[in-house]
């Protein structure tokens, strides 16, 4: 697939260079017109045909490469998500998740806040080196 867009370019950069008929300024002029917002329309003649042929050798490439090339309307939608299996086999009790919500008996218990010297908070907020003393 490489080469058919390799060889694409290099059409559409002679394609360009026809359009100048030799003219670098007109060249140069047809090259700075093209932007990202920049139309098929709006493009040299010359260079909407090599375009035009570039696009074709693609698809008949991909065509004879085995690959199915159709509208964009024609294929099947595909289903959002796996459909969902009945009668709960494999799910965890709880729902489709498994919360089952917290362990009576297990768990740690929760931690008694930081203190520093003489029972009350440490200074600077907790954060730090605990100081000398």
């Amino acid at each position: 697939m490489q080469d058919v867009l390799y060889a694409a370019v290099v059409d559409a950069i002679l394609a360009l260079k026809a359009a100048s008929r030799g003219v670098p300024n007109t060249l140069l002029r047809d090259l700075n017109a093209i932007h990202a917002n920049t139309t098929f329309a709006d493009l040299p003649p010359e260079l909407q045909k090599a375009l035009q042929a570039g696009v074709r050798a693609a698809f008949t490439r991909l065509l004879k490469e085995g690959y199915s090339v159709s509208p964009a309307g024609s294929a099947p939608p595909r289903p959002a998500s796996p459909p969902r299996r009945e009668g709960g086999h494999g799910q965890r009790p709880g729902g489709p998740g498994g919360n089952r919500g917290p362990r009576p008996g297990g768990g740690q218990p929760p931690r008694a806040p930081r203190t520093g010297p003489g029972g009350g908070p440490r200074p600077g907020g907790g954060r730090g080196p605990r100081p000398k003393g």
